[in-house]
């Protein structure tokens, strides 16, 4: 009897080995995975930053994931008042910055920090056409490599010190514009209708709006940073702006003589753009003095980084808000002229919905790879379907067939977007400056 009944017990625990294990695999696919903050922001990121002290930052990856709660379409009024487009105009003190006549070229530098294993061949290989016609120069500081021409005094505070650096080591020999970027190429805090490419950005970027405003964000997108990111002086830490807590207590160290301000807010990630006479506008004693407390402070790199993360746009045009309009960045920053405000958001209505089918058919796919599996290990025995999620037949077609209509009229809007771009009266119009004739863009 018994060596009837063990056979038919060790089938049964096989079995519901075999579909636990399947369970899980299925459970654990499903749980979004969690990104922190720490990690992925700033373009030096730091796996183990809250055991680090400051002294040395780590290799980052090529191609960050965005995390979870950025949604492109954030910005999206809706409801039923109809389409408005929010705005939160910057007060500069500056004036306007003067242009060059019409059709003269301008200077650009790309400033990037660089750590040990980042590649930034990616700059010669799609930008070498403005390096070779004078229009382009790089300044590639070696964040721990001593065999690199440019060096920061010390390998801290992400980004910032890179930065900085560039501009106490160049103040005298600026180029019309400084772009301070990232060293990689990829990234998900990238304008998303270029691509997320950093070569785009560089390559499209109009230096007439970054000579006009001073200071340019080089992010058209919101989320994070705007409209209202930080509020200083808050008494609950938020996991996700950990900076925000301590900023009074350091505001004063960096701006002895202004008020703390009561909300920062500009889009993130450290990337922008700053004229030539904007950046001479602060004295070259003044970034000297802000090196030296990046270069003092106990605060770690990831905490220093963002601070300064949220303060750029207050160095350079003296304002702690600069959340101006995504279709007017894209449209006067970078040449995407989609008609209006509204046209613009149409486009990202198209983006909703392909993102939502990209998501859906990696799920069908993932539940028919898993009934696959499962059938396999049961060399084709198994009949536990009705436990699983079985995919609907057929809709793996049907969703990419609408990923493809849904790609086809995004990249026909693209491209006349662009065509309507070239007209520096429709980039005057939605930027919503008075139109001169003779004016570049």
């Amino acid at each position: 009897m018994l060596r009837r009944v063990l056979p038919i017990l060790l089938v049964a625990c096989l079995t519901t080995l075999l579909l636990f294990t399947i369970f899980q695999r299925v459970s654990w696919r499903a749980l979004p995975q969690a990104v922190g903050l720490g990690e992925e922001y700033g373009s030096l990121e730091e796996a183990d930053d809250a055991a680090n002290t400051g002294s040395a930052i780590t290799v980052p990856q090529a191609d960050a994931q965005e995390p979870a709660d950025v949604d492109p379409n954030a910005w999206r009024a809706g409801g039923s008042e109809g389409f408005k487009e929010p705005k939160v105009e910057s007060k500069s003190p500056y004036p306007v910055g003067q242009l060059k006549p019409a059709g003269s070229n301008y200077t650009k530098c790309l400033v990037m920090p660089k750590m040990t294993g980042e590649n930034v061949d990616w700059v010669d290989h799609e930008l070498g056409d403005l390096v070779e016609a004078g229009l382009l120069t790089t300044a590639v500081y070696g964040m721990d490599d001593d065999s690199m021409e440019l060096r920061p005094p010390r390998n801290k505070g992400n980004e910032v010190m890179a930065y900085l650096s560039y501009i106490i080591d160049f103040y005298d020999d600026l180029p019309d514009v400084a772009l301070f970027m990232h060293a990689h190429r990829w990234a998900w805090h990238n304008n998303l209708i270029l691509g997320k490419d950093a070569s785009l950005m560089v390559r499209h970027l109009s230096a007439e709006r970054v000579t006009r405003d001073g200071y340019m964000n080089l992010r058209c997108h919101w989320d994070p940073g705007c409209p209202d990111w930080l509020h200083p002086g808050a008494i609950d830490r938020d996991y996700w702006k950990q900076e925000e807590s301590i900023f009074a207590d350091y505001w004063n160290e960096l701006f002895p003589e202004a008020p703390i301000p009561t909300v920062l807010a500009q889009p993130c990630c450290a990337q922008f753009a700053v004229s030539r006479e904007r950046i001479r506008a602060v004295p070259k004693e003044r970034f000297i003095y802000l090196r030296d407390w990046v270069l003092h402070t106990e605060l770690s790199d990831f905490l220093s980084g963002r601070i300064f993360e949220y303060t750029w746009q207050y160095i350079f045009s003296s304002t702690p808000l600069h959340c101006p309009s995504m279709s007017a960045c894209y449209c006067d920053g970078y040449g995407l002229c989609f008609g209006d405000a509204e046209k613009f958001d149409y486009y990202f209505e198209l983006n909703y919905h392909l993102t939502g089918y990209q998501k859906e058919l990696k799920l069908w796919n993932e539940q028919a790879e898993t009934i696959a599996q499962a059938r396999e290990q049961a060399h084709g025995r198994f009949s536990g379907e009705e436990a699983l999620d079985v995919p609907e037949v057929g809709r793996n077609v049907t969703l990419r067939e609408e990923i493809t209509k849904l790609e086809e009229a995004m990249k026909e809007r693209r491209e006349a977007a662009f065509e309507l771009g070239r007209d520096p009266r429709q980039r005057a119009k939605e930027a919503g400056r008075v139109w001169v004739e003779g004016d570049g863009f």
